[in-house]
């Protein structure tokens, strides 16, 4: 598929089903800080978990194509769920294009631990998808590491929506985190891009409940490594002559909830436009307005 010509001083696209590619993104920014970013962040049709893997695919599709019709040179799927319905087919789209998904750090987890117990955080839809438990037999068997997953219900909405440090984030981080600590994990991936950004309010839990270190898995440094290296491979990185780098955030919610997000998470406080995208027809790429 044809897109326009890509150069150095292009930006980057990063999405998600809402602000949990903050997580991400901070580490883009840490890692690339001469890098022009774009973060949409899809609000308004979250959450993603609970919709057909069809739209799911339409939607990312939708989504590549706004943020490549705006110059992107590079795509970063800043969500789990996403990433496991639809980054394959985002990638036959641009299969020029520098594309990096997220997953769950079982790899990081599993070299991580030291009692062979990792504790898996994520979204009943990863939790069930092909690719994972594919991934995750696979290092069972190269490991012998035991995962113990934790479906999540809830939990990122209650990040996304929800009062940071309000007592039913506290409760819902209590229901999840404590039946993985009983069973003697010494390790939790956090396999969602939100739950990195309650990453105290999940120490405090473990705190109660062990003295024993427990290392937590946030994969958002590996995705901005790979991202590195598949803008190095294809010439695509920028330089640190020019202008400033810049960020600018979409939302098909409301820009001031997200420009609040953009300030509270990360300190930030970048432009922010509202946008609306429709599902593409059969046979189509995708609409924007």
């Amino acid at each position: 598929m044809a897109f326009p010509t890509r150069h150095n001083d292009a930006p980057i696209g990063i999405f998600d089903s809402g602000v949990g590619g903050l997580s991400v993104l901070r580490h883009i920014q840490a890692q690339l800080p001469h890098e022009h970013l774009l973060y949409f962040a899809d609000t308004a049709f979250a959450p993603y978990g609970g919709k057909p893997e069809n739209v799911l695919i339409e939607r990312v599709l939708g989504i590549g194509a706004f943020l490549v019709s705006r110059g992107a040179k590079a795509l970063v799927v800043a969500c789990n769920t996403a990433t496991i319905a639809a980054v394959r087919i985002l990638r036959e789209h641009y299969p020029d294009m520098p594309i990096v998904g997220v997953e769950p750090g079982l790899k990081p987890g599993a070299a991580a631990t030291r009692n062979g117990l990792v504790g898996v955080l994520a979204t009943e839809r990863t939790l069930a998808g092909e690719k994972f438990l594919l991934l995750r037999d696979q290092i069972v068997a190269a490991t012998g590491a035991r995962f113990l997953l934790q479906p999540c219900v809830g939990l990122a909405d209650q990040i996304e929506f929800g009062e940071p440090g309000a007592p039913a984030l506290d409760a819902m981080l209590e229901r999840y985190i404590a039946p993985l600590l009983a069973q003697g994990a010494d390790t939790l991936v956090l396999g969602c891009t939100h739950y990195p950004l309650v990453q105290a309010s999940i120490e405090a839990v473990v705190r109660r409940h062990t003295d024993v270190e427990v290392a937590l898995i946030d994969t958002g440094d590996a995705v901005a490594r790979q991202l590195a290296r598949l803008l190095d491979a294809s010439k695509l990185l920028r330089g640190a002559g020019g202008q400033p780098s810049g960020l600018s955030g979409f939302t098909t919610a409301s820009g001031e909830a997200l420009r609040a997000s953009f300030n509270t998470l990360l300190g930030q406080d970048p432009s922010v436009h509202e946008v609306e995208i429709s599902l593409p027809q059969p046979g189509s790429t995708a609409q924007h307005i």
